[in-house]
């Protein structure tokens, strides 16, 4: 990033409870709401702008030495393009297209057994090799997105669940870091995380295709 856009990105828009809120959080507060809404609604296009998204919130992140969610917003970036392709003409194992549908027994422990195991490991990383104040903290959040990232691009329910619990964590980290506007960002995504359950719901019982 040349030194005139950082300039830019990173010059405060307005301050929010004390603490001053950059361009580059805006955009990614704007861009953040409008895929999770193409998410809800099943729209492809939200891949691209998590994209966009993730890659403005990296450099929020990394400059509030958030860097366990700074690293996830590269790896939402990466696994942006295959929820794209997935979305686009993913297939079930038997050959049929991506619906909605949810996990069966097996695949809920092995989705909890997946976030317990990349907590701690994320969060030693952390620990040991980086300046991070809230290692442990910022770890849980990060593991367990990766595996929601998973069940969004396959298009589990269980996906929903996930973020809700992701974005509750979410809203107490950045309050601590006193990133206000990503605080109230994480806090109607939570509300989403809601509202997107039920919508899936409703498509599932229906059979609707995407909108």
């Amino acid at each position: 990033m040349t030194d005139t856009l950082s300039a830019l990105l990173f010059a405060p828009a307005f301050v929010l409870w004390g603490a001053p809120a950059s361009w580059a959080e805006v955009l990614g507060f704007a861009l953040g709401l409008w895929m999770v809404r193409m998410n809800i609604r099943e729209r492809h296009w939200g891949w691209p702008l998590a994209i966009l998204s993730s890659v403005l919130y990296f450099f929020v992140f990394w400059r509030s030495r958030l860097y366990a969610d700074a690293s996830l917003q590269v790896f939402f970036a990466l696994v942006a393009l295959w929820g794209w392709t997935q979305w686009l003409a993913g297939r079930r194992a038997d050959g049929k297209p991506l619906t909605v549908s949810r996990l069966g027994v097996r695949g809920r422990w092995a989705t909890l057994l997946a976030c317990l195991l990349l907590w701690p490991v994320i969060g030693l990383v952390l620990a040991r090799y980086t300046d991070s104040d809230v290692p442990w903290w910022d770890a849980f959040p990060t593991a367990t997105s990766l595996v929601a990232q998973f069940l969004l691009g396959r298009k589990y329910i269980d996906n929903w669940a996930l973020w809700l619990v992701v974005n509750c964590v979410c809203v107490g980290l950045f309050a601590y870091k006193g990133l206000w506007l990503t605080v109230v960002l994480y806090a109607l995504f939570a509300a989403l995380s809601i509202v997107g359950w039920r919508a899936w719901q409703r498509r599932m019982a229906t059979g609707a295709a995407a909108a």
